[in-house]
C-alpha cells in the first residue's frame, strides 16, 4: 500500500488539513481534492472511489471527510486499518472547521507518526501520543542556562539595592550628626547666657539692699520680696536669650534634656560603624575572552572560536583625556579591530589606544569597548579542556566513563559539566573526582570542580544508567573560567594626553566559556 496523501476536507472540497507522503506537486494534490466531492455518491454504502489514476478511501466524520488518496494497487484492507488509526487521531479534537484549523499542526505531526513515506507504521495511539509529547534535553539545557542568567541578574540587582540602601543610611547618619552638633552648640550658648543673667540678676537684687529687714523680706519664703525678685530675674533671663524659663512646663530644662536624649537613639553603635569605601581608580580596564568549542565524544575537535574584547571605563572627568599603552606579544593568527573613534594608525604603529582627536575626552561612567580580536584555531593542543566520554552497554545497564584533561597553559576555575540523564531512574555514581549533584528538575547530572591546576589536570567520573539509550547523555555542556588569555595582551600604563603624566588605573582579565559542547 502506498498512501499518496491524507486530508481532512469539507463537503465543498475545501482542505482544512492536508499532508502528502510522496513526491507530488501541490497543484496535483489540490486538483485531486477538488475533484473528490464530485465523485462521492451519498446513495452508496462503500466509502471508496476508483478513478483512472488513484483511489479515494474516505470516512464521513460529522460535517467533514477524512480522505486517503492511494494508488489503485493498494490493499483495501490495509487502507481501512490506516483510516481507522487516523480517525482515532481526529477523535481527540472537535470535528468542526474552527477546531481542525486551530490544531492543524498537531494533526499533521500525528499523521507523520502514523504514515511514513506512504507506508503505515506499526504503531498504536498511545505510542503516537508519547512521541508527540517527547521532551528535548537540549530544550531543558537551554532553559537551565536562561534561568541561571536570570538568577545571576537577580543577585546583581540585590547587591545594587543593598549598596543604594547603604549610601542612603550613610547620608541619614551624617545629617543626624550635623543636627545633633548644631543642637548642642545652641543649647550650650543658651544655657550659659540664661544661667549667667538669671543668677546675676537674682543675686544683685538680693544683695543690693541697704538694710537687713529689706534683705530678710526678699529672701523669706512667705514674703512678697521673693516673688518679685524671682519674677524680675526670670524676665531678665528670658529677654537675654535662650535661658531657663520657670513656670512653663513645655520649655523646662527637664523637657530639653528629654529631647536631647531622644535624638542620639538614631545612631546605634552598629549603624555608626561604617565600613570605609575602597578607593576607586580613575580608570578601569577589563580584558575578556569568550571561547566557543564543539568536540566529539572521543575528544576530537570539530570547531573552536575565541572572541576577545578590551573595554575602558573612566570614573572621573579629570582623567578622561588619556591614552592606553598596550603591550602585545606573539599573537600570530589573531585579527585585531579597533573602535571607529580610536586612532587605528597609532595602534598599529606602537600599540597605543587613543582617540583620533586627542582633545576629545572618553565618556565617564560607562564602559567603552576600544579593541576587539578573534581567533579560530584548529589545533587540538590549543584546547583549554579536552573531554572524552565512553558509554558501554552491559545487559540492561549502561556504564558511562567521562574523563577530562586540562591544558597546562590554563588554570580553570569553577569547572562544571552538565550531563543529561535520560529516563526516570537516577544514576548510580561509582567514582567521581570532585563534587556532583543530580538536578531532577532539569534531568541533568552536574559534575563540579572549583579549581583545576597542576594538582588535578585530569579527572574522571563513572556512573551507571538502567534501561536507557546511551546516546541520550549528549550533548554535554561545559562551563569554566580562567585568568589566562589566548591573546598575549597587557597594559603598560595609562597617560594623560596633555602632559603625558601617568594616570592610576586597574586591569582585570578573564577567559569565559560561552558554548563548550561535547556531542555524540
Amino acid at each position: 500500500m502506498v498512501v499518496l496523501a491524507a486530508s481532512v476536507v469539507t463537503k465543498t472540497g475545501k482542505a482544512l488539513v492536508s499532508r502528502q507522503f510522496v513526491d507530488m506537486t501541490r497543484i496535483r494534490i489540490e486538483g485531486l481534492l477538488a475533484a473528490f466531492p464530485k465523485l462521492v455518491n451519498t446513495g452508496k454504502q462503500h466509502t471508496y472511489v476508483d478513478t483512472e489514476n488513484v483511489r479515494y478511501v474516505y470516512q464521513p466524520m460529522e460535517t467533514l471527510y477524512l480522505v486517503l488518496v492511494t494508488n489503485k494497487q493498494s490493499n483495501i484492507l490495509e487502507d481501512l486499518e490506516t483510516m481507522k488509526l487516523l480517525s482515532r487521531i481526529l477523535n481527540e479534537y472537535e470535528m468542526d472547521e474552527e477546531s481542525i484549523s486551530e490544531n492543524c499542526f498537531e494533526i499533521v505531526f500525528a499523521f507523520d507518526e502514523a504514515i511514513s513515506f506512504g507506508h503505515r507504521e506499526h504503531i498504536n495511539m498511545q505510542q503516537i501520543k508519547t512521541n508527540l509529547e517527547m521532551e528535548s534535553h537540549e530544550e531543558k539545557l537551554h532553559k537551565m542556562i536562561i534561568q541561571s542568567k536570570i538568577n545571576d541578574t537577580k543577585d546583581i540587582m540585590k547587591k545594587k539595592a543593598m549598596e543604594i540602601d547603604k549610601i542612603k543610611l550613610e547620608k541619614k547618619l551624617e545629617s543626624s550628626r550635623n543636627s545633633i552638633s548644631s543642637m548642642g552648640s545652641g543649647m550650650g550658648s543658651g544655657m550659659g547666657s540664661g544661667m549667667g543673667s538669671g543668677m546675676g540678676g537674682g543675686m544683685g537684687g538680693g544683695m543690693g539692699g541697704s538694710s537687713a529687714p529689706s534683705f530678710g523680706a526678699e529672701v523669706g519664703f512667705g514674703g512678697t520680696g521673693m516673688s518679685q525678685t524671682s519674677s524680675y530675674a526670670m524676665k531678665k533671663s528670658s529677654g537675654a536669650g535662650k535661658g531657663m524659663k520657670l513656670g512653663k512646663k513645655k520649655a523646662s530644662l527637664l523637657d530639653s534634656f528629654k529631647q536631647d536624649t531622644v535624638v542620639p537613639e538614631l545612631e546605634s553603635p552598629k549603624a555608626s560603624v561604617v565600613a570605609p569605601r575602597a578607593p576607586v581608580d580613575p580608570v578601569t580596564i577589563d580584558i575578556e575572552e569568550k571561547i566557543s568549542c564543539t568536540m566529539q565524544s572521543d575528544g576530537t575537535l570539530e570547531g573552536m572560536d575565541i572572541q576577545g574584547n578590551m573595554s575602558l571605563e573612566v570614573h572621573t572627568e579629570e582623567s578622561s583625556c588619556i591614552r592606553v599603552l598596550a603591550e602585545l606579544g606573539n599573537n600570530q593568527g589573531i585579527q585585531f579591530k579597533t573602535h571607529p573613534n580610536i586612532d587605528k594608525a597609532l595602534f598599529n604603529k606602537n600599540s597605543t589606544l587613543g582617540l583620533k582627536d586627542p582633545n576629545r575626552p572618553f565618556p565617564t561612567g560607562s564602559a567603552l569597548g576600544v579593541l576587539k580580536w578573534r581567533l579560530s584555531p584548529k589545533d587540538e593542543s590549543m584546547m583549554p579542556l579536552q573531554i572524552s566520554c565512553w558509554p558501554s552497554v552491559s545487559g540492561s545497564d549502561t556504564y558511562v566513563n567521562i574523563e577530562y584533561e586540562a591544558s597546562e597553559a590554563f588554570d580553570l576555575q569553577n569547572l562544571q559539566l552538565v550531563i543529561p540523564i535520560p529516563g526516570n531512574a537516577p544514576p548510580q555514581i561509582n567514582s567521581c573526582d570532585g563534587d556532583y549533584q543530580l538536578d531532577p528538575r532539569i534531568g541533568c547530572l552536574i559534575w563540579r570542580n572549583e579549581l583545576v591546576d597542576d594538582s588535578n589536570r585530569s579527572g574522571s567520573m563513572e556512573f551507571v544508567l538502567s534501561n536507557v539509550d546511551p546516546e541520550g547523555i549528549y550533548p554535554i555542556e561545559v562551563q569554566f573560567a580562567s585568568n589566562t588569555l589566548f591573546c598575549q595582551i597587557g597594559v603598560n600604563g595609562v597617560v594623560s594626553c596633555a602632559d603625558e603624566q601617568p594616570v592610576r588605573y586597574s586591569v582585570s582579565s578573564k577567559l569565559q566559556s560561552d558554548s563548550y559542547i561535547v556531542e555524540a
